[in-house]
């Protein structure tokens, strides 16, 4: 009796763990179609603008900006900012970015360089709290980060990087590549290169793209595109100030948009194997309580029996 009542327990709590998984579940299948409607809404403008930037760049030579050159006068000070989640439940996601941003983390202190730690997610709060690693400021966007607000820590970054308070900007994130896949990447956000840049930032490190946003091509291939002439008005330092400050607050915006898309994918997917997991248990315990019940019915049948027959 009390073996039943022990499974019984079990089947109970189990359907109930299905059943939270299961709206667990629901609720990230809608948060990721959500997430994944803005982050394609704004996908064609971020790639654009990062083509524009390229194109000025390219057809003015000799441009020099502060944005795309070390500072004169190096602080030995690199700016890491980890973007992390708010919940668990998610899988592999923050194990992932916490490790990757570790791993730079050990790699600029190797070099001899100084750490400003920033991150956005109290799963980063914790996991850094646990490291010893001291947190510079701490930044919460929510599920739905507004333009404005990463606009305005992309100012802050900027005006940190010009003065040379910092030599180096890189954003620690999660890349949306496809439902079914998701990496951590190391993006340079300052100081921001370009395709084809040689020598600029740290191009060699996973991700570390800097805001362009493309590969590199061979020098061959780029030899045989066509290239256009072109006339600035204003002139092109003009336009880079406009432009690479713009660049650089999309990039840094959609690294946020990409960050929730993979949260609420890998999210779903967790929930979604917690839910079969416990589906299958719940099959396990239910084959168990019906074996033991019969064998319970077995037993006072045979009792049953023996009794009548000691009677006769």
């Amino acid at each position: 009796m009390a073996q039943l009542r022990q499974i019984k327990k079990r089947m109970i709590a189990v359907r109930t763990i299905q059943r939270i998984t299961k709206t667990m579940q629901m609720i990230a299948t809608a948060k990721f179609t959500a997430a994944m409607a803005r982050a394609k809404a704004s996908r064609p403008y971020v790639d654009r603008i990062r083509e524009m930037v390229t194109e000025v760049a390219a057809a003015a030579g000799d441009a020099n900006h502060p944005l795309m050159s070390a500072p004169r006068a190096p602080s030995g000070k690199d700016l890491v900012l980890v973007i992390a989640s708010d919940r668990g439940l998610c899988g592999a996601y923050n194990g992932h970015v916490l490790r990757t941003a570790m791993g730079r983390i050990r790699e600029l202190r190797g070099a001899k360089r100084e750490v400003q730690l920033e991150t956005s997610g109290k799963k980063a709060v914790g996991y850094f709290r646990f490291a010893k690693v001291p947190i510079t400021a701490r930044h919460s966007f929510g599920d739905r980060p507004k333009f404005e607000e990463v606009e305005k820590l992309g100012d802050r970054l900027i005006e940190d990087f010009t003065s040379g308070t910092i030599d180096s900007v890189r954003v620690v994130s999660m890349k949306f590549i496809s439902n079914s896949r998701q990496v951590p990447e190391v993006m340079q956000l300052l100081p921001m290169t370009l395709p084809g840049a040689r020598g600029a930032g740290d191009p060699s490190k996973a991700g570390a793209s800097g805001g362009a946003g493309a590969e590199e091509r061979s020098p061959a291939a780029r030899s045989r595109e066509p290239h256009a002439l072109y006339e600035f008005s204003p002139s092109s330092a003009e336009l880079l100030d406009d432009l690479l400050p713009r660049c650089l607050k999309v990039s840094l915006y959609q690294a946020f948009m990409d960050a929730i898309v993979s949260e609420n994918v890998m999210r779903m997917v967790a929930m979604k194997a917690a839910t079969d997991n416990a589906g299958g248990l719940g099959r396990t315990l239910r084959r168990s309580y019906n074996r033991a019940r019969q064998a319970r019915i077995t037993t006072e049948l045979t009792e049953i029996v023996s009794g009548a027959a000691a009677l006769e």
